[in-house]
């Protein structure tokens, strides 16, 4: 299995179009030792040729010109990818599809819940019915059993529910629904590689455990370091855990959850401006290291 990291920021990028924060004024003026980032979004393969685009990120266009395979080489207009897979109806994680309307018809794969979303607070199926068969759904059901998308026949995908939030702009936000969003197991039926994938993922249950600790590859929700961040820096009023992220640190955080589980490689994803980790040679980061956890990057290539 071929992942490609197209993105690894949270929502806004590193640095923030509009944000000052120490991160992203240091970052801008050169005296963070850190690296920019687009909006979180990966593209996976069985043999390298074919694509399943997981999220569409805003940044899409600049992520396909930074990643060959995902560029026409075919015919006069082409792609390669065969397949887009939305977790959530973030719009982070989906407005990217708006981008990609020369290329329609789409095969998109999601929930019902984010197919309310995105035909109801934000009508992107709508919207995109005019370009060519625009956005064709194809729905993920909760029973855990695993699909496949017949362009990468050798990946295994199966849904798994989180714990999270649903949009601002959903008809039931504050009324949370099974399905508003998901990670993803995702098996190479080859070679037996594993990945684990949920960049949003507000609270830990028995069930996400258990598929975690299945996963060869954890690539997971590095939002936040700690859950009243946003305050801290003074950009925001809210908690992570309200916005559906799990911080880093703290009883039971993200970092001690990592620690308990076998995986070979555990990797933070979806990373929010503000996080010291971005800075790398904050304590933070000097923690992960330590802990074995790496923190993705925009070009960063896995294969399981």
């Amino acid at each position: 299995m071929h992942i490609q990291i197209l993105g690894s920021a949270a929502g806004g990028g590193f640095p923030q179009w509009n944000c000052n924060c120490r991160n992203c004024r240091g970052v801008r003026d050169g005296s963070l030792r850190a690296q920019p980032r687009s909006q979180s979004s990966i593209a996976l393969s069985d043999h390298g040729s074919e694509w399943i685009l997981c999220n569409a990120s805003p940044d899409i266009r600049s992520q396909l010109a930074a990643f060959p395979a995902l560029q026409p080489a075919r015919k006069l207009r082409d792609t390669a990818i065969a397949g887009i897979i939305l977790l959530d109806s973030q719009i982070d994680h989906c407005t990217g599809l708006l981008t990609l309307r020369e290329g329609c018809p789409h095969q998109v794969w999601c929930t019902e819940m984010v197919h309310q979303d995105l035909s109801s607070g934000f009508p992107l199926f709508t919207m995109l019915s005019h370009w060519n068969g625009g956005l064709q759904h194809q729905l993920i059901c909760l029973d855990c059993e695993p699909f496949s998308i017949a362009a990468c026949p050798e990946l295994a995908i199966t849904a798994v529910p989180l714990l999270s939030s649903a949009p601002p702009y959903s008809p039931h936000r504050g009324n949370p629904h099974p399905g508003d969003n998901i990670g993803l197991f995702v098996e190479d039926m080859r070679t037996g590689g594993s990945l684990f994938y949920a960049p949003g993922l507000g609270q830990m249950d028995k069930q996400v455990l258990a598929w975690m600790a299945r996963a060869d590859c954890l690539l997971v929700d590095g939002t936040l370091w700690r859950d009243d961040e946003m305050q801290v820096c003074e950009v925001g009023d809210k908690l992570g855990s309200e916005m559906g992220h799990l911080p880093q640190s703290g009883p039971g955080g993200m970092l001690e959850v990592l620690d308990g589980l076998p995986g070979k490689r555990k990797i933070l994803i979806h990373i929010n401006n503000t996080n010291p980790i971005l800075d790398l040679d904050s304590p933070e980061r000097a923690e992960l290291d330590a802990r074995g956890i790496e923190v993705a990057f925009d070009g960063m290539s896995i294969d399981l």
